[in-house]
């Protein structure tokens, strides 16, 4: 664990898009706190696939859903991981990312599950916001496009091709993950970073058209 950790924190260490070591970090921490409250995980498998579930993004590798997988098994082999356990992780990391509103990942396993909340509740909430925003600026995209139509993306390749301003990205993903969650303790953790978007978005459009 500590030279995953040591390796994933140096690899995004300086990262800007909201995909750094910190986003790594508050999931390992939220994927533990999941393990703990719903009992019978591998709490091995649980921390390995959470340190490296975005340690190569598709978004970022012209959507290669096998690039993660791929740079999670090279990894874990090189430290000599046991086999199971490279194909169990491998597995949680192609299946974990959201790909569109009408896209289905394939969740086998309780800890797949677990490691799914727990990025899932860094997407939303205080912290979530504040990632979105990152994320935007890092790639050129607007605050907010009044009028902007909010797509469902049926396909990898419509949401990656799809580049709206970052308040409408709330609604084509942000604000769907909370019915999505696989968790009862993620359920529960993501009603209250729910409710914080949705006020901030009240706020949001109140103060865009002049209001106090």
């Amino acid at each position: 664990m500590s030279k995953t950790e040591n390796f994933v924190h140096k690899k995004f260490d300086g990262e800007h898009t909201g995909h750094d070591w910190w986003h790594m970090y508050r999931v390992w921490q939220l994927a533990k706190h999941i393990a703990r409250e719903e009992r019978g995980a591998n709490l091995l498998i649980v921390e390995l696939a959470a340190l490296l579930h975005d340690i190569a993004d598709f978004k970022f590798h012209n959507g290669d859903i096998e690039a993660g997988p791929k740079e999670a098994r090279k990894w874990l082999m090189s430290i000599k991981a046991d086999q199971k356990v490279i194909d169990h992780v491998e597995d949680i990391i192609r299946n974990i990312s959201f790909k569109g509103s009408e896209v289905s990942n394939n969740l086998k396993t309780l800890e797949g599950k677990i490691v799914h909340d727990a990025d899932k509740l860094d997407a939303i909430g205080a912290i979530g916001i504040a990632r979105v925003f990152a994320y935007s600026g890092a790639h050129e995209r607007p605050i907010y496009t009044p009028g902007e139509k909010v797509a469902s993306h049926k396909t990898v390749e419509e949401f990656l091709t799809s580049k709206p301003s970052a308040v409408t990205h709330f609604h084509e993903k942000l604000l769907l993950l909370k019915s999505r969650m696989c968790t009862k303790t993620g359920r529960e953790m993501a009603i209250r970073r729910h409710e914080y978007m949705e006020k901030f978005l009240e706020e949001f459009h109140s103060e865009w058209e002049g209001g106090s």
